[in-house]
């Protein structure tokens, strides 16, 4: 998969160096704007620079762009590379409203071409020995299942780009941006969720448009409850988590680690990885190998022409549950998500 990388933020050199990483990925060339940020992608990659969007589109060195700009601006590159027929990946979240996401998942259908959410945290060694207790029923039926996501940034980390804490570019706050990887997790593990009511708040940043706390209760399709809880105000950032409560036991993921509390499971606290990645600041504690994992799986799945596993529909679910908790919190109503995919907003 020969890749051109959209947009050079900070998230894109985890994507790059996952590609170069990656053996069935090739990272080609970047699109950027900002023409002072060219000469120190040239010295750690030897690939082309791309000032122009079209060009780098018309140009034979990508079959694929990942596409990593403010969440809000997903939707013109997506839909311009559709038309290109290139494949597209994009950086979590796959836009900032199902509204929008949909038009790319039909662009992208239209145009017979591939679509991938970017969401790693599914490729940690933890999240699949939790995922592949429940899906062997270990866990027996579930009952309640939550995530914490208590994190913190500074009014230095906002002020850093025009875009973050603003509701076109960004989307919305701590729910779109920071959990929404936990929240995709959590319902990856649990199945759907049903409904949800919930209340967001802006208490410790100043200069943001959006919320940095939210408190939201879920019920799932399989009639388990549960909460979420996330913010990026809380002094000393916590290790975020999902607890997992079922007929026989728990399962937890604390940080990126694993526990497992089954009776009579033996496996207990392994395969444990760098914890707490991102709480403090957006990379702290990162590792690239979910990402060299996640952009190997969807370069295996489009070579042998199937979807990616984190398809465009597979990323609506989370996407809904945030826009679910966004007008439960400004309508005061319980919010059912089916009818919100379904366009009944």
């Amino acid at each position: 998969m020969k890749v051109g990388i959209v947009g050079w933020g900070t998230i894109s050199d985890i994507h790059a160096q996952a590609l170069v990483a990656a053996e069935n990925c090739s990272l080609k060339a970047v699109f950027t704007s900002s023409v002072s940020k060219n000469k120190s992608i040239l010295e750690k990659y030897d690939i082309e620079i791309f000032n122009n969007y079209e060009d780098m589109l018309n140009s034979n060195l990508i079959d694929s762009v990942s596409i990593c700009t403010p969440s809000g601006a997903h939707l013109e590159f997506a839909v311009e590379a559709t038309r290109k027929k290139k494949n597209v990946i994009i950086e979590k979240p796959i836009e900032v409203t199902v509204e929008r996401a949909e038009e790319i998942i039909n662009a992208c259908k239209e145009n017979d071409v591939a679509l991938a959410i970017i969401y790693q945290s599914r490729y940690l060694n933890a999240a699949q020995k939790i995922k592949d207790v429940i899906s062997k029923n270990l866990l027996g039926k579930i009952f309640h299942a939550s995530a914490y996501i208590k994190w913190y940034r500074t009014e230095e980390y906002y002020d850093s780009g025009a875009w973050r804490g603003t509701k076109e570019l960004d989307g919305g706050g701590v729910l779109i941006n920071q959990a929404i990887h936990t929240i995709d997790l959590l319902q990856y593990f649990v199945g759907n969720v049903k409904e949800v009511s919930a209340f967001t708040g802006t208490f410790t940043h100043k200069n943001i448009e959006v919320e940095d706390s939210t408190a939201a209760i879920l019920r799932f399709e399989n009639e388990a409850i549960g909460v979420i809880e996330a913010s990026t105000s809380v002094k000393p950032a916590q290790a975020r988590r999902i607890e997992i409560h079922g007929e026989n036991g728990t399962v937890i993921l604390d940080g990126d680690n694993a526990i497992i509390k089954i009776e009579g499971y033996e496996s207990e606290n392994e395969d444990l990885e760098e914890s707490n990645s991102g709480a403090d600041s957006p990379l702290s504690g990162f590792s690239i190998i979910p990402h060299k994992k996640q952009f190997e799986e969807i370069a295996d799945r489009i070579m042998n022409v199937k979807e990616p596993n984190v398809s465009g529909a597979e990323a609506l679910k989370s996407l809904a549950i945030v826009e679910g908790i966004y007008h439960s919190n400004n309508d005061k109503r319980i919010v059912s998500i089916d009818k919100l995919l379904k366009g009944e907003r």
